[in-house]
This record gives C-alpha cells, structure tokens and sequence, in this order.
C-alpha cells in the first residue's frame, strides 16, 4: 500500500499536538494492515467530501483521505470534527 499526504495535509499536522501525531501514527499502523479495522472507522463521506473517506485518529479527531484507481492513499486533512466538517 502507498501512502501520500497533500502538502495541507503536512501543514496540518504539524500543527497537531503531541499526542494527536502519536495517535495519528498508532492508527496508521493499523490503517496499513487493515484499513477497515472497526477501530479505525473508516467511512465514506457526504456532500463536497463525497470522493473522500475518514478514519477516526481518537474521538474527536479525524483523518480524511482518498484512494485512487491504482490503489494510491492520498492524506489530504488531518482536524477535529468542527475543524473538518464546518
């Protein structure tokens, strides 16, 4: 699996904190192993998102991405539920 991250995406999480980055990282593990792991919640989405889909970084926090034809990630926003979803 390729994974790639939009430069938003970069900007984003650097901004992160601490314990939302490790968290990030825990659960990409688990995204590469098994990217329907139900911990992960992986779901698509609606409205201007609909080509996207998310994961769940912990509770309130989320990881929005797409996969192309060839099987591609591409990470393009990594906030909270507001932050993401306004």
């Amino acid at each position: 699996m390729k994974i790639g991250y939009s430069k938003k995406f970069i900007k984003e999480f650097e901004k992160c904190p601490n314990h939302i980055k490790k968290s990030f990282k825990e659960r990409l593990l688990i995204f590469s192993e098994n990217e329907f792991d139900p911990i992960l919640n992986n779901h698509s989405l609606l409205g201007k998102l609909k080509d996207y889909r998310s994961i769940n970084i912990n509770a309130d926090w989320r990881a929005i991405f797409e996969k192309d034809s060839k099987g591609m990630i591409y990470f393009s926003a990594i906030g909270n539920h507001s932050q993401l979803y306004r």
